[in-house]
């Protein structure tokens, strides 16, 4: 059943980016081996989704995996190669049925034939739907959505304008994040939509990501209901222009 928002469309961010932290830190203070953190993780992401769509999201844009995590132990690369199968074969038919269209930002070159093959066909299934757009960005970053834009543009004999950079990069089907949060007390964004992000609104909290509920996302929706988005602009001038569109 759909949860009516306690916000106003004017206070709802219409997309919302997540850098899901503190999977392993779940699994630790359980005795846990680390994937069972990121396991449940899944979890919480799946239940995001559903609140998201509930509230009148419009896009979801999740930091799945980094390209600097290939540096973490071997087996849980491996364990999170494998969730990321699995939960491919499992979720995308449930995602698919919510009307959610799915997008997977970032450097495929290094995955497997058949991980990548099945990226493709996630796409290509949901590509109709319009109830979310649901980016799981895998193996991305981004220092790397801004080289590889650039490398483009210059394949392409074109000039490096932000305009152009802003077209090319791996987001550039969605605007650019209203709200940012990170999960596990971080206080940083860790190479995650480095373009994108220049005016977003960020919250962190010390909730560990699979412990990341319904609640945990209207307190950050509640943060960002009650900041004011000025983009380079006075007080005064976001008022005067907010008071125009109102007349």
């Amino acid at each position: 059943m759909a949860v009516a928002s306690s916000f106003s469309s004017e206070r709802l961010p219409r997309h919302v980016a997540i850098v899901m932290d503190g999977n392993g830190r779940w699994a630790k203070k359980r005795f846990l081996p680390r994937v069972a953190g990121h396991k449940q993780g899944v979890d919480a992401l799946r239940h995001t989704v559903q609140s998201c769509i509930d509230r009148g999201v419009r896009v979801l844009t999740v930091f799945a995996f980094s390209s600097e995590n290939w540096n973490r132990p071997v087996d849980e690369v491996s364990g999170l190669m494998e969730l990321l199968a699995l939960a491919l074969s499992r979720e995308v038919p449930r995602l698919h049925e919510k009307g959610v269209q799915l997008h997977f930002p970032g450097d495929r070159a290094v995955l497997s034939s058949r991980v990548q093959k099945a990226l493709v066909e996630a796409e290509s299934l949901t590509v109709g739907n319009h109830t979310l757009v649901l980016n799981v960005c895998f193996n991305y970053g981004g220092r790397w959505d801004i080289a590889q834009a650039a490398r483009r543009l210059v394949a392409e004999g074109r000039e490096i304008t932000e305009a152009a950079l802003s077209e090319t990069t791996a987001l550039a089907h969605v605007g650019d994040p209203d709200l940012l949060i990170r999960t596990g007390g971080e206080m940083r964004i860790s190479n995650f939509l480095l373009w994108q992000s220049a005016y977003t609104e960020m919250v962190f909290t010390p909730c560990l990501w699979p412990d990341f509920d319904a609640q945990a996302l209207d307190q950050a929706l509640a943060e960002y209901a009650g900041r004011e988005r000025r983009f380079g602009q006075t007080s005064e001038q976001v008022s005067s222009a907010s008071g125009s569109s109102h007349a």
